[in-house]
Formats: structure tokens, C-alpha cells, sequence
């Protein structure tokens, strides 16, 4: 196997002659004060993320730490690692490997059949296949365990009825994996059952929902009848949760140190609300040179340099197993909250001009914009509650919650269904 340190001078030498440059205004979470703008412009930006994903694959970089009999590259965490590092500044598809890689490839290469690996993972490591998680509903809140969808066996396949929501850019997505119940009879957590599907599948809907900020990125489904054959199933009938658990593992590593996503990093200064995008937004508005405005971008530099710190150590924990697993909600707690604190400060430096703008000025409307959804950040990848009670109650053994529904699923009080 080739060493990390000869893998990360060949990367660094094939970007500078295969990769674009990386372009600030290109990124598909980039804020258009226009809706129609915004979905004109994540259209755009997907295709050219399929393309990237394309021309990594060309050159034997994506996939780096997925083996070799899926077209991965067959090596090791720190290899994607060392290439995150060797990334900045050169554009990359991330927006399509969350959540095409993770969670939806890291789950099938733990639970996929042989089947299923073979036919999807190449084609996502090519850009073929952009895969969406239809996990959250409507009524369930965090709950993944509380799932209402309903899957019901009709020989070798399965019917689908029920709703999904929050999904990111349901609409440019080419397959869904689902959480299903599949057995209303038993506690919960053990009637689950997880599949796979086209989203273009008869009977499944999409909906665009409206944020205050504009953008109608995220969506809800509606599923009527949804066919699925049962090839498409990943792991056991009524075992889904056994799925889930690692599912959520790796929804939480958006937040740092997945082993098979492609993301510029091991620089603290990669995170768009950072100090020196602070500093540019200072200069911007004309306070550079206030005390407080300095202090403000101070804290969000030492924000990021905590963050990249702290990603560093508990993956590494985590490979080598001083942590467990679960650890990763430490990731999530920090990313969300950091997020929410430097989209604030952001405002805070902006003052009135992140208020109010001209309109076409996006530097300052992607102030006042981000601010107005800064919560998204604590909800969206599982919300950092979720987190907190991962951290208290497994990580450092506190007393758990008392559970009111660990009977039979089906006599479990509702409230009414919300559509």
C-alpha cells in the first residue's frame, strides 16, 4: 500500500492540473435572494457536482478508503484525510456526497448485499447516482425510532404509504433509502425495516417546503402505494433500527471526520463563517478597525481552530477505539452550536447592513439570510439535543430519560397525524 505521506504528494500535484479552483459564489448552499434563483442555481450546481465526482473518479481519487471490488481505491482513512488537506482551494462535489456517501454508501457497504454494493457504489463514487435519506416525518421530530411510514409485504415486494420530510434537494436526487414500519405489534425500535428506491418511483411525490430565508431546498415526500422489491431491502425485516444506529453514526460525521467523504480540510480557516471570512465581511461593511468587531473575529477563529481541533482527536479515537462510536455526537453538539454562535457574530459584525440591503448585494443578504435559518444548523444531520442526551447517557453514563412507550408500537398514545 502506497505510504499516506507519497499518496498526498501525488494528490497534490494531480489537483493543481486536473482541478478547478474553488469558487465561493459556486457553492449550491449559497444564498439567492431569489427562490426561483435558488433552485435554478442548486440545479446547476449538482450537474457540475456530478461532474467533479466524474473527474475525481478519472483520476483515482474517489472512493479513496472504499475497497477496491466497488472501484474504491482500496486504502485508508488517513489517505482521504491527507487528501481533504490537500483539497483546499480546489472545487470539490461535496454537496453531492452528503448524503450520497454519507450516510447512503456507508450503509450499504456495512448492510448492503453483494448485490446491491455492486450496482450502486461504483456508479456513486462516478457521480451516476445522487442518493437522498427520506428518514425524518412529520410527526416524528427527532424520533427516528417513531416512524409511521408504513411498509407492507405483498410476495417479493414491499408497499409504501406514509410521508417524509426535511429532505435536502429531494428533487435532484436519483434513489431514496427509507425507514419503514414494518411491524406495529412490537416495541418500536423493533419493527423497523429500512429500503431503497428510485425517487422517480410511481406514487412517490415531492413537495417543496418554503423557508423564511427563501429557499425551498429542503422537501417533503409523499408515498402512495410505493412499490419496492425486496432486493432493494438492506438489512433484516424488523431489524432497521440495527441499520439506523449506524445510519445516524454517519449522518453525525457531516460534521468532521468521515472516512469517505471528499471535503477541503485540516485547516481551521476552511469554514465559511470563520475568522477571515469575518475579516472580509468586516472590511466590507467599514469596521475592521473596531475593538469589538476585532474580538468578534477573534472568537470565530479560535471557534474553527477548536473545531478542526477536536475533529483531529476524536477520530482518532474513535479508529483506535479509546471512544466509542457514539463520540460522534461530540462532532455534531460542537458543529451546531459553533455554527449558530459565527452566523451570529456575523450579523453582529454586518450590524444594520445585514438588516437591510440593495438589492443584488448577496455578501450582506447571506448575513441577514443565514441568520434568519441559524437554527438549521442545530436540527438538520440529527438535532444537537439528540446529541446531548448521546454524550450524557452513553458517553459518560448518566441516568437515561424515562420511556412512556415501550409497549407495542400500535398502542402507543398519538397525537393527530400532521400532513
Amino acid at each position: 500500500m502506497i505510504s499516506v505521506a507519497e499518496f498526498a504528494a501525488g494528490a497534490r500535484t494531480w489537483l493543481a492540473g486536473n482541478m478547478p479552483p474553488t469558487d465561493p459564489a459556486a457553492g449550491h448552499f449559497v444564498f439567492k435572494e431569489n427562490p426561483e434563483e435558488s433552485e435554478r442555481h442548486a440545479t446547476a450546481r449538482v450537474e457540475r457536482c456530478r461532474d467533479l465526482q466524474a473527474l475525481l473518479f478519472e483520476g483515482g481519487y474517489a472512493g479513496i478508503a472504499v475497497p477496491r471490488e466497488y472501484d474504491g481505491q482500496g486504502l485508508t482513512a488517513a489517505h482521504q484525510a491527507a487528501f481533504n488537506r490537500e483539497l483546499t482551494g480546489y472545487d470539490h462535489p461535496l454537496e453531492i456526497q452528503v448524503s450520497t456517501f454519507i450516510p447512503c454508501m456507508a450503509v450499504l457497504l456495512e448492510f448492503g448485499t453483494e448485490d446491491q454494493k455492486r450496482r450502486h457504489i461504483p456508479k456513486m463514487l462516478r457521480g451516476q447516482e445522487v442518493w437522498a435519506q427520506f428518514l425524518s416525518e412529520p410527526s416524528g421530530g427527532s424520533d427516528a425510532s417513531g416512524a409511521q411510514t408504513t411498509a407492507v409485504r405483498d410476495g417479493d415486494q414491499w408497499v409504501l404509504n406514509g410521508s417524509k420530510i426535511w429532505t435536502t434537494a429531494a428533487w435532484l436526487s436519483d434513489w431514496a433509502m427509507c425507514l419503514t414500519r414494518t411491524n406495529w405489534d412490537v416495541e418500536k425500535h423493533r419493527g423497523l425495516t429500512v429500503l431503497t428506491f428510485p425517487v422517480d418511483s410511481p406514487g412517490v411525490e415531492i413537495q417543496k417546503i418554503q423557508l423564511l430565508n427563501g429557499s425551498r431546498e429542503f422537501c417533503q415526500e409523499f408515498l402512495t402505494d410505493v412499490v419496492v422489491d425486496d432486493r432493494d431491502r438492506v438489512g433484516d425485516v424488523d431489524d432497521g433500527w440495527t441499520v439506523v444506529t449506524r445510519w445516524l453514526h454517519h449522518e453525525r460525521t457531516v460534521a468532521g471526520g468521515s472516512p469517505y467523504v471528499t471535503s477541503a480540510g485540516g485547516r481551521a480557516d476552511d469554514a465559511p463563517n470563520d475568522g477571515p471570512k469575518q475579516a472580509v465581511l468586516a472590511a466590507a461593511v467599514g469596521n475592521l478597525a473596531d475593538d469589538a468587531t476585532l474580538r468578534r473575529i477573534g472568537e470565530a477563529r479560535s471557534q474553527s481552530m477548536v473545531g478542526a481541533a477536536l475533529i483531529d482527536s476524536v477520530t482518532r479515537k474513535m479508529a483506535d477505539q479509546t471512544l466509542p462510536p457514539l463520540a460522534a455526537a461530540m462532532l455534531r453538539l460542537y458543529s451546531g452550536t459553533s455554527s449558530t454562535r459565527k452566523t451570529t457574530i456575523a450579523l453582529e459584525i454586518a450590524g444594520e447592513q445585514g438588516v437591510v440591503w440593495t438589492p443584488g448585494d448577496e455578501q450582506r443578504a447571506a448575513v441577514g439570510l443565514g441568520y434568519l435559518v441559524r437554527q438549521a444548523a442545530c436540527i438538520g444531520g440529527g438535532t444537537v439535543e439528540m446529541a446531548r442526551n448521546n454524550i450524557s447517557e452513553r458517553l459518560l453514563g448518566m441516568p437515561r430519560d424515562r420511556r412512556a412507550d415501550d409497549g407495542a408500537f400500535r398502542e402507543v398514545p398519538r397525537g393527530p397525524t400532521v400532513s
